[in-house]
């Protein structure tokens, strides 16, 4: 494992070379031996539609009402037919998995989410609380020789041919977490991080450029917009927003902050919608947004996400951990359009 302050060392070496784009952090603009992001297929239902949930920062051996959201989301599950579900990171608190024998991966994952509507595949991305641990454990197969529900990858995308998801690792574009002499991280597969962040998005760009879904979703751990307790990242923003936008994706979901929320952009047609309730939520929390137009809907409690997709509409739902509906909204595109 990679200490972060050989990371550090690593990182101002590099500096000079380097573009500023965003206060400390620096990519090349140079990018070789950039590779394809691997892909997975899912298919549609037989009408061509697509349900799933989407669930963030949830792994606590089924503490802070982690069992009383799975139970929920088994009910929510059964009703809308959910095809897979997605969850935006830190799958393991506090620090990620030790490796794959960790039994937080049975007591956190396994033996939680035992519903019947549940035993789908599961598409998950690392979180800032998983590089604490053995990242490579989580990406190990052997873990779905445990339970073949799991799949976790730093990056990847996944097409369902209505909507193309786009998973990105969002933990490297992070500053704070290079300085941060509290914890340490598993930086192993990432350094130079300029590098690989700057493939990384070499890699999103070229994916996003030739996708024909209908619906574009990317999902990643942090929040570009929020109000939750982490707020806005601004390394997403000048890094990883401007691609979203130039490539019209549709959403962008995440985790991170320990609510629920939903901002709508007033300059695209991104939604930010927030799913990082899994367990333990910051009740009060909430930081004050400038533009009430924007602010769509926010909870500060335990809970869940729904997306259903259609060739024309897409409909996402929120809920609490009693399982009760706290806010709809619903998206419509033409029926032929691919934009």
């Amino acid at each position: 494992m990679v200490s972060n302050s050989a990371m550090a060392c690593l990182y101002e070496k590099n500096v000079a070379s380097r573009l500023h784009l965003v206060s400390v952090f620096c990519i090349s603009l140079v990018v070789s031996g950039f590779a394809e992001l691997q892909r997975f297929q899912h298919a549609t239902k037989d009408d061509g539609s697509l349900s799933f949930l989407v669930v963030g920062d949830w792994g606590r051996r089924g503490f802070y009402n982690q069992s009383a959201v799975a139970l929920q989301m088994g009910r929510i599950g059964e009703q809308l037919d959910i095809d897979f579900v997605v969850s935006t990171g830190d799958n393991f608190y506090g620090d990620g998995l030790r490796d794959v024998n960790d039994p937080a991966f049975l007591e956190s994952f396994k033996d939680i989410y035992t519903a019947t509507s549940l035993q789908k595949q599961w598409y998950s991305v690392l979180g800032n609380h998983d590089y604490r641990g053995d990242t490579e454990a989580q990406l190990s197969p052997a873990l779905r020789k445990i339970d073949s529900r799991w799949l976790c990858q730093r990056s990847f995308i996944l097409n369902t041919g209505i909507a193309e998801f786009f998973f990105v690792d969002t933990t490297p574009f992070v500053n704070k977490y290079l300085v941060d002499k509290e914890h340490n991280y598993d930086w192993r597969a990432v350094s130079p991080r300029g590098t690989y962040v700057a493939n990384l998005l070499q890699d999103l760009k070229v994916a996003l450029n030739k996708s024909t879904a209908k619906w574009k979703i990317v999902v990643g751990h942090h929040a570009i917009r929020s109000v939750g307790h982490h707020g806005d990242t601004p390394e997403l923003i000048s890094l990883l927003l401007p691609i979203l936008k130039a490539h019209n994706v549709d959403m962008y979901m995440n985790g991170h902050d320990h609510c629920l929320e939903h901002i709508s952009s007033l300059d695209s047609p991104i939604q930010y919608l927030t799913s990082g309730a899994g367990s333990k939520a910051w009740r009060g929390d909430v930081k004050s947004y400038k533009n009430n137009r924007a602010m769509k809907f926010f909870y500060d409690g335990q809970g869940f996400m729904s997306v259903k997709l259609t060739g024309s509409d897409a409909k996402i739902a929120f809920y609490d951990v009693l399982g009760r509906l706290l806010h709809t909204w619903k998206m419509s595109k033409p029926l032929h359009s691919t934009m």
